[in-house]
């Protein structure tokens, strides 16, 4: 394998990465910060508008129209666990802290193989990279990228520890309500209490999604309205639901829709309903397509197994294959640890990853 890719610059690039906090819709320091780094090696840096604080990163062909593929990762993170102890620290081979795996190290192995390209002759004219915000909020990053710039196929480095997604589950975000009746919290027997009637209902949930095994069911928010010394007479319940890319979105809403209605038959008194928030359908490519060959046969070339998977999570993947890209989902770093005050990346996986993005873009 070529060691085009530098160790110690590509860590200390993702020390800093992760050292520097960067939440959703706060990363303004994280854009500084790369944007001269991208600078200062030599690449010609376009920033792309999101917001007035906001934008994303880009690396763009000389012309625009030439670029076949792009490298995406996201800058942003999710809130940190604990504001004092986020940042950067070592054991052994593993690197720890928030961003590690999802995704500052994937971020940080598309800069170095960018880095690699800037010094070695130049960034092939079909290849391009964006480094994009918002995307463990509402992706705004990678719908500004989508309405502005075409490309066919997209890298995204998102923890898969490192096996090639070529298929990613759709994504159907939920919203449940249920209405009670408010009384003083001393006499509740006066009162409908809508925490407990959401509380059945969340059962019926449950018991439908227990006959899908595929389908990947969480409960990621549950309010009750008022707040104080009362019967609440309101509640929400936020879910996330995943589902295998070959399933029928359509299909799963209007079953949940008929779970809500018929629970009135099986719930006293109840009072509830169900809105859709978010929803992308899966997708798979298939694996004959010729970039995905190329990419096999760098997979090959580098002694990685070629083991293509599922990716189970919500990603800017979904939102850009909705306009028209092919994305395949592939980073260093484990998706079960990512979001969790554990997260860590294995990061000889880090440097591998950087290898084997630049190995692409030079097959391309």
């Amino acid at each position: 394998m070529s060691m085009d890719i530098q160790t110690e610059r590509l860590k200390n690039l993702l020390r800093e990465l992760v050292d520097i906090y960067s939440p959703s819709g706060k990363e303004e320091d994280i854009l500084e910060y790369v944007r001269d780094y991208l600078t200062a090696q030599g690449l010609a840096v376009t920033e792309q508008e999101v917001d007035e604080n906001r934008f994303n990163i880009l690396v763009l062909p000389e012309k625009e129209e030439a670029m076949v593929l792009c490298f995406i990762g996201h800058l942003d993170t999710v809130t940190a666990y604990d504001i004092e102890d986020y940042g950067f620290a070592e054991e052994g081979d593993t690197v720890v802290g928030l961003g590690s795996a999802d995704m500052k190290s994937g971020c940080a192995a598309m800069i170095e193989a960018f880095t690699v390209l800037s010094k070695k002759g130049g960034v092939p004219p079909s290849v391009g990279l964006a480094l994009v915000v918002g995307e463990e909020e509402e992706s705004d990053g990678a719908r500004a990228l989508a309405e502005e710039y075409s490309f066919p196929w997209a890298v995204i480095g998102e923890p898969t520890n490192m096996a090639p997604c070529l298929g990613h589950y759709g994504y159907l975000e939920v919203l449940l309500r249920t209405q009670g009746r408010r009384a003083h919290s001393s006499v509740p027997e006066l009162g409908q209490n809508a925490i407990e009637t959401m509380l059945r209902l969340l059962l019926e949930v449950m018991d439908y999604t227990s006959s899908s095994p595929s389908l990947v069911y969480n409960i990621r928010q549950l309010m009750g309205f008022p707040g104080g010394f009362v019967v609440p007479d309101a509640c929400e319940a936020w879910l996330d639901l995943h589902l295998p890319p070959d399933s029928r979105i359509d299909v799963l809403k209007a079953e949940l829709e008929q779970l809500v209605e018929a629970a009135g038959n099986k719930i006293p008194d109840f009072n509830g309903n169900i809105r859709f928030e978010g929803t992308y359908s899966g997708y798979r490519i298939s694996p004959e397509r010729p970039p995905v060959k190329k990419l096999e046969e760098v997979y090959r070339k580098m002694s990685i197994p070629w083991e293509p998977q599922d990716f189970r999570s919500h990603s800017d993947g979904s939102v850009l294959w909705t306009a028209g890209v092919n994305p395949v989902i592939l980073g260093p770093g484990r998706l079960e640890e990512a979001h969790t005050p554990e997260e860590s990346v294995f990061f000889p996986d880090v440097v591998k990853a950087a290898q084997l993005y630049l190995n692409f873009a030079k097959a391309l």
